[in-house]
């Protein structure tokens, strides 16, 4: 079953209560400093209150929320059999990829999550105390890369929006640090820009070397086939809610979240499907799609005349796995 991408009712209820009372201007003042710090590369350090961890929390926390979401639900389309029963979250901030992966995954019973922000922590501690299943969370107030060499194992390892807030010689030795804590999976999630793509693929390469295997979105453990500007990256769509849309100063209802991510395992998959690489582009005669394969990235052309293989390829969309039938370009099956 896919898990939505939008907060699930008890987060939103938790987070509209310590919204009460706040001013809401103040609240998205607090919000657009500490968003262009994070663009700037400060990370969470301007966070140093209660109330910048509620600002920040309302301003980004439904869109990592989205982005972690749609990359487990990718890992458990690709792996239905998964059910880790432990996670470890690293730069946990206000809990966003814990309440991702719990709705995600009802076998996890274990849940550990480590960040250096004291305000994150006491926000992500009150909100976790509304959820019927996150009460008994672990959160260990330290730095990352020492907490790490303490904490104990997990099946599910997550490292969601984080590793771009270190220096490139710490985000290798994170890495190994990750990775000899992941007993099954590690899932590493980034902003979908080129910046956050290549923090992806270094890490990706580095541990594949070490033995890791790509559960998704690639289709093989081989190095990517994009050639620069292209990078590859996805897209999911949210619902913004009044405090959302508040906070962020935005009239729209929606938001859409460009991420990048990878899925890591210790067992090797027998297959993987393709993945659509951009929105399709659908046409009277044909579908067209930029797809990575196992053999590279193509274009996928499936011709109106192929009526079941047309029928499928227009429900295509960005991030899919596909059918490797259909992976070709100028192919269709008639039917």
């Amino acid at each position: 079953m896919t898990t939505s991408p939008d907060l699930p009712a008890e987060l939103k209820a938790a987070l509209n209560v310590r919204l009460e009372g706040q001013s809401r201007s103040d609240a998205a003042g607090r919000a657009a400093v500490i968003s262009q710090t994070y663009r700037e590369g400060g990370g969470s350090g301007t966070i140093k209150s209660e109330t910048d961890a509620l600002a920040y929390a309302l301003a980004r926390m439904p869109a990592t929320y989205a982005a972690v979401v749609a990359s487990l639900n990718a890992l458990a389309g690709i792996r239905p059999d998964f059910a880790p029963a432990s996670l470890l979250d690293v730069g946990a901030g206000p809990g966003t990829a814990t309440w991702a992966a719990s709705e995600a995954f009802l076998s996890l019973q274990q849940f550990t999550l480590l960040d250096a922000n004291g305000a994150l922590r006491t926000l992500a501690k009150e909100l976790f105390h509304d959820s019927s299943r996150l009460r008994q969370v672990a959160y260990e107030l330290g730095q990352a890369r020492t907490l790490l060499t303490q904490a104990d194992a997990a099946d599910l390892v997550v490292a969601s929006y984080m590793i771009g807030e270190i220096g490139d010689a710490e985000r290798t030795a994170l890495a190994d640090a990750l990775w000899a804590k992941t007993m099954d999976t590690l899932l590493v999630v980034e902003p979908g820009t080129p910046a956050g793509y290549a923090r992806i693929i270094s890490l990706r390469a580095r541990l594949i070397a070490a033995g890791a295997h790509v559960a998704a979105p690639c289709p093989h453990d081989g190095t990517c086939p994009l050639i620069a500007p292209d990078w590859c990256h996805f897209s999911q769509r949210l619902q913004r809610s009044r405090a959302h849309k508040q906070v962020k100063g935005a009239e729209l209802p929606f938001e859409d979240e460009r991420f990048a991510y990878v899925a890591l395992t210790r067992t090797p998959l027998i297959a993987r499907p393709s993945r659509v690489l951009a929105q399709p582009e659908v046409g009277k005669v044909e579908t067209s799609a930029k797809l990575c394969t196992p053999d590279g990235v193509v274009v996928a052309k499936v011709p109106r005349r192929a009526k079941a293989d047309y029928a499928r390829a227009r429900r295509w969309r960005w991030g899919d796995a596909v059918d490797d039938s259909l992976r070709r370009p100028g192919e269709g099956r008639d039917p």
